[in-house]
């Protein structure tokens, strides 16, 4: 466990302040984040459960800047990701964001490591480095030797690693998943999931997981529930919890 020496501060990875998110949905009022408060510190893994419609997407969009709130403040490591102008804003996530998706959301006509790579090309990269870094991080996820790929030709678990390949290839320091293992048997989910831990053991990078996967909030160091738009509760896991 992180400590933080007496008398200092850590900058949270992400941080909410009484967000609220309304849609008119006919004559009514939709209420579907209702005053949530969330504070997620660097290297974190937390993962956001609750049943369809509770409000965790719509939680998710707006932390990922997808969305905007009706009202509330989100901060990440420290900087305000409402309030400023919309290329501030791509830059903002483009920087400090990797994004997992369930449908994987790879472009079928690209390979895998142009899938990777593209991320870095829309950041002003070259191409030499682009493609090299794609391939280390391609390696790093243990398809090293599928770089030439088209999704078609790769597996579900496949296809989801060259998606994560592409969440990092970046270092960002904040992953958002929704539900990551969605589209997955229990063996490849198990296997996705530990490449996602190892990451954050070792490089310490912060996760937020939507799931809906008992197993999978598990596995995280904290489980938000959210109900109705609000957080129910916000539970951390003991040791004597952890495998």
């Amino acid at each position: 466990m992180n400590t933080i020496p007496f008398g200092e501060t850590m900058t949270p990875a992400l941080q909410a302040s009484q967000l609220w998110k309304l849609y008119q949905a006919g004559e009514s009022t939709v209420e579907a984040v209702r005053g949530v408060d969330v504070v997620i510190q660097s290297g974190e893994m937390v993962a956001v459960m609750g049943p369809s419609g509770c409000g965790k997407t719509t939680l998710l969009n707006i932390l990922s800047g997808i969305d905007e709130p009706t009202s509330g403040m989100v901060a990440v490591n420290g900087q305000p990701l409402y309030g400023i102008s919309d290329d501030a804003r791509t830059d903002l996530r483009g920087k400090h964001f990797g994004f997992i998706f369930q449908d994987f959301n790879l472009l079928p006509v690209l390979s895998a490591v142009e899938n990777v790579e593209l991320p870095l090309l829309l950041n002003g990269d070259t191409p030499q480095e682009a493609r090299q870094q794609a391939m280390k991080a391609l390696d790093k996820v243990g398809l090293g030797d599928r770089g030439e790929h088209r999704p078609a030709e790769l597996s579900g678990g496949q296809q989801q690693r060259v998606a994560v390949a592409r969440a990092i290839v970046h270092q960002p320091s904040i992953i958002l998943c929704d539900e990551p293992t969605g589209n997955l048997d229990n063996t490849t989910s198990a296997e996705v999931m530990a490449l996602l831990t190892e990451m954050n053991q070792a490089q310490a990078t912060t996760f937020l997981i939507v799931t809906h996967d008992a197993n999978i909030a598990s596995q995280c160091q904290r489980t938000i529930t959210m109900s109705d738009g609000s957080i129910l509760s916000d539970a951390t896991s003991t040791p004597a919890e952890e495998e």
